[in-house]
């Protein structure tokens, strides 16, 4: 598993095709990028189909998926695939889940009725059957009858859950190794998430390192704070300018320390979605990581 050591990354963000997959990885890996995070948003690229490839692409880059939805694959199917990824890149895959955009899942039929149910069944299962464990569940949501893998990865990697709302950060600290957290939360959000993720884990009795991730969203260089500054409004956030930074990499990175200090592990840069020097945003990604 990943240290407890302060993480940075980035983001490839599914507004992409998926053929700029290689270029990004290799340039993120050419800036010195530690981690490039993946999401698995509906119809777009499939989370660990591009993870495969973007860990065949490099040699010492960690990929994130952050999140593939739970109530689109069977959590035996997910385990099978966090397995295979592990056991033939070891160490370099971040997996995560959570629970999806609802109109998503309804759209293809997979919408449940209480995803928290759903969160609680299906990552203890996973964590279970990527340890090697043979799991049996009769739940609401999640049924094996004595399952295991055959191939179990020979150290089980973090499982991360999403979460953003009370209930569902006490829970990823009850049932995850990991929480991420949305892009646009905010130092002081990550501080109250930390907390609520804290009683979770305190609750279930579980001790131990819990990694929190965070995406934070950045635009870099001249006019970025326009850039900010517009898109903030786009998201209805135009009083809470402290959601997106922008400027300079000392700028930038300073920014960054304070969610180190609310409680981040791992502080996952997201650039804007009018960016459209990808290799540039790396590189300032890189930038940033050398102050840090």
């Amino acid at each position: 598993m990943p240290s407890a050591a302060r993480r940075l990354g980035a983001i490839f963000i599914p507004d992409l095709p998926p053929e700029r997959l290689r270029s990004s990885v290799q340039a993120a890996e050419a800036a010195g990028v530690d981690e490039l995070w993946l999401w698995e948003d509906c119809f777009r690229e499939a989370a660990f189909s591009s993870a495969g490839a973007a860990l065949a692409w490099t040699e010492r880059l960690r990929i994130g998926i952050g999140i593939a939805p739970m109530p689109l694959r069977n959590v035996a199917l997910t385990a099978m695939e966090i397995a295979t990824v592990e056991r033939m890149f070891p160490g370099r895959l971040l997996p995560g889940v959570g629970h999806g955009v609802l109109s998503w899942m309804g759209q293809v039929g997979a919408r449940v009725a209480s995803p928290l149910t759903l969160m609680r069944e299906y990552v203890p299962a996973l964590r279970g059957l990527l340890a090697g464990e043979k799991v049996s569940a009769r739940g609401r949501y999640v049924r094996l009858d004595e399952v295991a893998l055959d191939w179990p990865p020979a150290s089980p990697p973090t499982i991360y859950a999403a979460g953003e709302g009370p209930k569902t950060l006490r829970l990823t600290g009850e049932v995850a190794d990991g929480t991420v957290l949305t892009g646009g939360t905010s130092a002081d959000q990550v501080a109250s998430a930390r907390d609520l993720i804290a009683a979770g884990r305190d609750e279930a009795g579980r001790p131990g390192h819990h990694a929190i991730a965070v995406y934070v969203a950045v635009a870099f260089g001249d006019g970025s704070g326009a850039r900010a500054t517009a898109q903030l409004e786009r998201w209805n956030l135009a009083d809470q300018p402290e959601r997106i930074l922008s400027g300079d990499a000392g700028r930038v990175a300073r920014r960054v320390e304070e969610y180190y200090d609310a409680g981040a592990h791992a502080v996952i840069l997201q650039p804007l979605p009018d960016e459209t020097e990808l290799d540039g945003f790396l590189r300032g990604v890189a930038d940033v990581a050398s102050r840090i």
